[in-house]
């Protein structure tokens, strides 16, 4: 496993995972296993165009910040029974939005021609894609 608690990190020596989802680089820039943190955790992700991460939902609070590209975000209901039609909301480079804890969502690239890249910040790590 990969470990580094020094205070300045390298980013490109970073280990990158996919985690079987196409077309998605996924960096945890500091995090709880391998970087000691608490309260908080960071990813910087880069998603191909067309590609989507799953519908999925956290235990957590998450905020992303829009690095490079656009894209839509998909956007359930908070029931917990059923998300029912997601709402679609676009974003683009220098915006930044929020997913409540719990709420079903899904980050889609949905440019055809360029990689979106988000820096994400997560409480309560550690969370799973």
């Amino acid at each position: 496993m990969y470990t580094d608690n020094s205070l300045v990190r390298d980013i490109s020596q970073m280990p990158q995972s996919s985690y079987g989802i196409e077309g998605l680089s996924h960096i945890t820039v500091a995090g709880a296993l391998n970087h000691g943190m608490k309260e908080v955790e960071v990813w910087l992700q880069t998603i191909s165009p067309g590609q989507r991460t799953p519908i999925h939902r956290h235990s957590c609070e998450e905020v992303f910040t829009v690095l490079k590209g656009k894209g839509t975000l998909l956007m359930g209901s908070s029931s917990l029974k059923y998300p029912g039609q997601p709402q679609e909301i676009p974003f683009f480079q220098n915006t930044t939005f929020s997913i409540p804890v719990n709420d079903p969502h899904q980050v889609w690239n949905s440019d055809e021609h360029e990689d979106l890249q988000v820096l994400v910040i997560i409480s309560r790590p550690p969370a799973k894609m």
